[in-house]
């Protein structure tokens, strides 16, 4: 039993590792190329189509409008009230859905998003940092029994840096319509019973508007090294943006 912990503490090491430095030569190197070749890199995709319309610049094309996630207000592990679309307006969002006593899904995908914060983490030895520009998002889809102490119990059982990842409760009815309609958190039909759980192992991605940029398996590291390179590319996507 020791032995298997030791070598899952290694491979979490592990992959922490090379994750990092990854990132940071993705910014970099990404940045370099912006600056002197202009060379077009290639950005993550737009989730869910909303509508399509026709363009407004007198041409006969079509633009196809994508889905932009409506605010949702929740409360944090510190019992603070939190719009995801307003107090948090300047981050990239990575969602995922848990409950506190779940002991399948949630402890493993949980353990590999603390390897995505580390990748982000400040580091005051470089210049640009990344850690201010996303934040974590764990929705309890449990809330009558995820109260703000169990919330907070559970984040530091994991060590979490609570500048850039919170965990949320609130109502439970406004938490499904988040996750089924807004995010489109795919799922068994239910009847909105007690055992109504939307037990997913995915992580949404949202950028800065709020649209849905990508979907992961949160137990794949594989994915999550995915998520991290296309978390910096939306960050240069701001900065194009702005230029």
């Amino acid at each position: 039993m020791a032995q298997k912990k030791s070598n899952k503490t290694f491979i979490l090491g592990l992959t922490v590792a090379l994750l990092l430095p990854f990132a940071f030569f993705v910014y970099y190197e990404i940045k370099v190329q912006m600056s002197v070749s202009k060379k077009i890199i290639k950005l993550p995709g737009y989730y869910i189509p909303d509508k399509v319309v026709k363009s407004d610049d007198g041409s006969n094309q079509y633009d196809t409008i994508y889905h932009r996630a409506a605010d949702i207000t929740l409360t944090n592990e510190f019992g603070k009230q939190v719009s995801l679309n307003k107090d948090l307006k300047n981050r990239i969002l990575i969602v995922n859905f848990f409950f506190a006593n779940c002991t399948t899904v949630c402890p493993n995908l949980t353990g590999n998003l603390t390897m995505l914060q580390k990748a982000f983490r400040r580091d005051p030895k470089k210049e640009a940092s990344l850690d201010t520009a996303i934040q974590i998002v764990s929705i309890s889809i449990d809330p009558v029994h995820d109260s703000v102490p169990v919330l907070r119990e559970y984040s530091d059982r994991f060590h979490v840096n609570h500048d850039n990842w919170s965990f949320f409760t609130g109502d439970r009815g406004e938490i499904y319509n988040f996750a089924r309609n807004e995010l489109h958190v795919s799922m068994q039909p239910a009847n909105g019973g007690a055992e109504d759980f939307i037990h997913s192992q995915k992580l949404v991605l949202l950028d800065f508007d709020r649209n849905i940029r990508g979907y992961y398996d949160g137990l794949d590291t594989a994915d999550i090294k995915r998520c991290a390179d296309d978390i910096v590319l939306l960050t240069v996507e701001k900065k194009r943006k702005h230029h």
